[in-house]
């Protein structure tokens, strides 16, 4: 039988509060068993349901079952266990008010000062590739109940709402036997908001995949503090599962600058998955240099070819594992990040001489959906850029037919184009980057800058092909470019002026295609 006792609690000015009693209920048991053991020490009364109080009887402590607090038992396949007045009346009460009191004691409702619970893992379920109704048994909906409740009363009520909580309220229970403060009890309460919030977004998501609801939520509970934002003055955090990307080997701490232009590398280089060896160095989000070739080492070579000034402090980026020749190239160059599917132990070793460069392996993951950034007072969403130009997508509009070689260019300076600020011209040879203009406010600015910094670099331009990341109005590009020595176009078109180009292009040998798609990145 079971009998409500009444214990007094402990108060100070501050609201100190002596936990005299415990409900718990989670779905992991790691890292549980330390704590209920001290509740034990501390003569706490324990309440508990299912497994966990299987869990909690197996290492000989008292538990109370929560069937003999509600005369309920577990119902509809546990679906229903914890959710009753009984329950949720001693979690919800204020023990500071004296009709809340009389309550509990007219109907025999026990008090409730600290609740535990870790939740059904719903996106670890979802992420498990499980079948939909499995993931929706995993839906928790007692224990997010509890959780919310206890939060609320955090006046009176400790809440621990995840497994990543367990070791500091275990040193809050050895260092203070039980007594909380009003700030640890806040401080626990934030914590449970924060796992309610990014469960139920994660729930909405999950359903949002199928009908689109138009509407935004975006939780993510593993943040980082960075050493600053863009500038020194800023303050920056990076919050998302960076480890599921890469395994860092090496290096000092990324910074804001450092992680956007990893993602800019990142999502250049999967333009190249799985292609002949091909090597981009990046900076400032755009690639300074970029080829492809037989080996990881030529390619690195031709890569740095194409602007050795900028390469300085740059992030690289391989598409296959670097070698021990490689790595010894490398070595010769200051930069802050290397990225690679794999290296060789030989380049590991030279690679790690210095100190502060930054190793990354990167996984081969599939990168979000959509892309998302602040603007005005609100968000921008966008679907990600996911369209390749491909051979098939291209259209002759020239009476000068592109050779192989020139096509095979033309796709390859496409695929840099894409990922390079607008507006920008590409001029690629040989599956080299020979240079590119970047983020200018006229395209012939960009045309001008990128003949200026190839030649700079000693390229010739003769043979060379160009990509433009939007049409051409007037013809004036092309014919800058004819003057230059390039020889193959590639545009999506679309002015209603295309026909000026063409007619230059046809006039003058030059052979132009069109892909049909625009890659404007602002």
């Amino acid at each position: 039988m079971y009998f409500c006792t009444f214990k007094k609690q402990h108060n100070t000015m501050n609201n100190d509060k002596t936990i005299k009693s415990a409900l718990i209920s989670v779905f992991s048991k790691e890292g549980l068993e330390p704590i209920v053991k001290k509740l034990q020490d501390l003569n706490v009364t324990i309440y508990s349901t299912g497994g966990t109080e299987k869990f909690i009887k197996d290492l000989g402590i008292d538990v109370i079952p929560v069937e003999d607090v509600t005369s309920y038992p577990s119902i509809l396949g546990g679906r229903v266990k914890t959710l009753h007045p009984k329950v949720f009346g001693g979690i919800l009460n204020r023990q500071n008010n004296e009709s809340d009191l009389n309550e509990l004691k007219e109907f025999n409702i026990p008090q409730i000062d600290l609740v535990i619970v870790d939740l059904y893992p719903f996106e670890n379920t979802v992420a498990s590739g499980a079948s939909h109704q499995d993931i929706i048994e995993k839906i928790d909906i007692g224990g997010i109940s509890l959780i919310r409740a206890a939060a609320k009363n955090y006046a009176d009520v400790v809440c621990v709402s995840s497994v990543e909580d367990y070791s500091e309220f275990l040193e809050l229970l050895e260092t203070k036997n039980g007594e909380t403060s009003e700030e640890d009890r806040k401080r626990f309460a934030t914590k449970a908001f924060n796992v309610s919030s990014h469960y139920d977004s994660a729930i909405f998501n999950y359903f949002n995949s199928d009908t689109e609801v138009a509407s935004l939520k975006i939780s993510e509970t593993q943040g980082k503090v960075l050493r600053y934002g863009e500038n020194p003055h800023q303050g920056g955090f990076f919050f998302g599962k960076f480890d599921d990307m890469f395994t860092k080997l090496h290096g000092k701490e990324l910074s804001y600058n450092n992680l956007l232009d990893v993602d800019a590398a990142v999502t250049l280089m999967n333009e190249f998955k799985g292609e002949s060896p091909t090597f981009a160095i990046l900076k400032h989000n755009n690639a300074c240099g970029l080829a492809q070739r037989d080996t990881v080492k030529a390619a690195y070579l031709d890569a740095l070819a194409g602007d050795p000034v900028s390469a300085f402090g740059g992030i690289l980026i391989s598409n296959t594992e670097i070698d021990k020749a490689t790595a010894e190239e490398i070595h010769n160059l200051f930069c802050e990040v290397v990225i690679a599917p794999s290296y060789s132990e030989e380049a590991l070793d030279i690679l790690k001489g210095k100190k502060n460069r930054i190793l990354l392996i990167l996984h081969d993951i599939e990168l979000p959906k959509t892309t998302v950034r602040s603007c005005l007072n609100g968000i921008l969403v966008q679907d990600r850029d996911n369209k390749t130009d491909t051979l098939e997508d291209l259209k002759e509009v020239t009476h000068t037919t592109p050779s192989q070689d020139e096509l095979d260019d033309l796709i390859f300076a496409s695929k840099i184009c894409k990922h390079t600020k607008s507006n920008t011209i590409v001029l690629a040879k040989n599956k080299q980057l020979c240079a590119s203009g970047t983020g200018q406010t006229s395209r012939v600015d960009a045309l001008n800058q990128a003949i200026h910094k190839a030649h700079s670099f000693k390229f010739d331009l003769n043979g060379a092909v160009m990509a433009s990341d939007a049409f051409f109005p007037f013809p004036d590009c092309v014919e800058i470019a004819h003057k230059a020595g390039i020889t193959a176009v590639i545009q999506p078109g679309g002015s209603i002026k295309d026909q000026l180009s063409i007619d230059y292009c046809n006039d003058n040998n030059i052979a132009m295609v069109f892909t049909g798609t625009r890659h404007f990145k602002h």
